[in-house]
């Protein structure tokens, strides 16, 4: 009888236990400021990241992702929603760079991601998951937009890098909320679950542990990556990635579980050739804040034992809208309304699909960088790209087939090609309801580089 009893109780605990979800769990890591180029395996010989060149090497690697916008916060807000910077009219870092004196205004854009939009979370709630955000927001700087709001459960902010004192502490807030999103995994381990890990870093201030900056001071450099303080971030950012993966072995959830490692825009150049270089995008031009291919290519991993085979390499291009699409696919959702993004959740399968997933991707940008750009939109429609420059009209027409870097501007040799390409832009910003920069009355030569005082982003 007592056998029988105990029996019972265990298949009784056995039912009323929480079973393991059959959904993929999904861990999205997104660093800030993180060029192309700035990972081993995109073929940087200085950067040291075993932890993501193993994390490629067990899934796909894109050699032609983009983000969505050329600074952090719109990339953010189309990454959550599907939805273009342009459409969302959230075109810039909030709050912005502001030059009263500029010849161009800048619109009255969005500074928040609006509480109505139906954001990732929101929808990954809707089939079950637990949703847990850790680190950078930056889609709002009134908290009643914060992601509390937007379908998180659980928001750990960190320590902001801006707000640090010590010049040698290190990424302090990198380990601080990669032990959030470990404690999440851990203790939503029987249910889906949706880690959303914003790291702070590489983004300036640079700060590394003096260790990792003495070491790479001692390492040859042998290219325009050099930076021993930079290369320290990238460092402690990888060792962190290679902890959840740890994690996820521990608790044996690496199998049903999708890792994505990617960047909200290219890399941050800083002062070229001197003391003051951050990093370098070469062989793409420019960088954060620019207008060309430097400022949007992004290095995109997916990891998913059983489901992508180790070791692939996709050149279908890729934007950050197309993450709301394929995750929401992955988790099952299936009534999600279409906007700006693509499912590419064939392409990590090897499951057939139309190519290309997009017949042009588009930027918008009516704002000014200090990173040197002036207000621009660019489409690319297969190795051609068109860039437009607002302030002059001037239309730069690139192959990049041929001239990766963007050295050679063919519009006086291919206007026709050209302007066929400036007319679907133009079509797209209208399509988008894309907001476009006016004169500005206060507009003043002499002081038209004059930028008013305010946080970087």
């Amino acid at each position: 009888m007592r056998k029988i009893l105990s029996v019972l109780f265990f298949i009784f605990a056995a039912l009323s236990a929480p079973a393991q979800s059959q959904k993929t769990n999904i861990i999205l890591i997104l660093a800030d400021d993180l060029g192309l180029t700035d990972l081993g395996c995109y073929g940087s010989s200085f950067y040291e990241t075993p932890n993501l060149d193993k994390l490629a090497a067990s899934g796909m690697r894109f050699t032609n992702a983009y983000s969505a916008c050329t600074v952090c916060s719109p990339t953010r807000a189309a990454l959550m929603t599907g939805k273009s910077p342009a459409r969302l009219h959230l075109t810039d870092w909030i709050a912005g760079q502001n030059m009263p004196y500029a010849k161009l205004q800048v619109p009255d854009w969005t500074m928040f991601l609006p509480l109505d939009e139906t954001t990732l979370a929101e929808v990954l709630k809707t089939q079950g998951y637990a949703t847990g955000a850790m680190g950078k927001w930056h889609l709002g700087r009134d908290k009643k937009y914060g992601p509390e709001h937007q379908g998180f459960d659980v928001y750990v902010e960190g320590q902001n890098a801006k707000e640090r004192t010590d010049p040698n502490a290190g990424g302090k807030d990198t380990k601080e909320l990669t032990d959030a999103a470990l404690n999440f995994i851990t203790e939503k381990k029987s249910s889906p679950f949706f880690v959303y890990l914003p790291y702070y870093a590489v983004h300036t201030p640079l700060q590394a542990r003096q260790t990792d900056i003495d070491y790479f001071k001692a390492k040859k450099a042998t290219g325009e990556q050099r930076n021993p303080t930079y290369a320290g971030m990238i460092k402690e950012l990888d060792e962190n990635v290679g902890r959840v993966i740890v994690h996820l072995k521990k608790l044996n959830l690496e199998k049903n579980t999708l890792v994505i490692f990617t960047s909200d825009n290219g890399g941050l150049i800083g002062a070229r050739n001197t003391e003051k270089q951050i990093t370098s995008n070469l062989p793409y031009r420019a960088g954060k804040g620019g207008p060309y291919e430097g400022g949007v290519r992004i290095p995109a991993i997916f990891s998913w034992p059983g489901k992508i085979k180790p070791g692939t390499t996709s050149e279908e291009p890729i934007i950050s809208m197309d993450l709301f699409n394929t995750l929401a696919a992955v988790a099952g959702a299936t009534d999600v309304k279409t906007y700006d993004g693509a499912n590419f959740l064939p392409v990590l399968t090897g499951a057939p699909y139309q190519k290309p997933l997009h017949a042009q991707l588009y930027w918008h940008y009516p704002h000014y960088h200090r990173g040197g750009s002036t207000m621009y939109s660019a489409v690319l429609e297969g190795n051609k790209r068109l860039v437009y420059h607002y302030e002059t009209g001037q239309k730069e027409y690139y192959d990049l087939s041929t001239d990766i870097s963007e050295q050679k501007d063919l519009y006086a040799t291919h206007p026709k090609d050209a302007e066929a390409l400036y007319r679907k832009l133009q079509t797209w910003l209208t399509q988008s309801n894309a907001q476009l920069p006016s004169p500005n009355p206060t507009y003043d030569e002499a002081k038209k580089n004059v930028q008013a005082k305010g946080k970087e982003d």
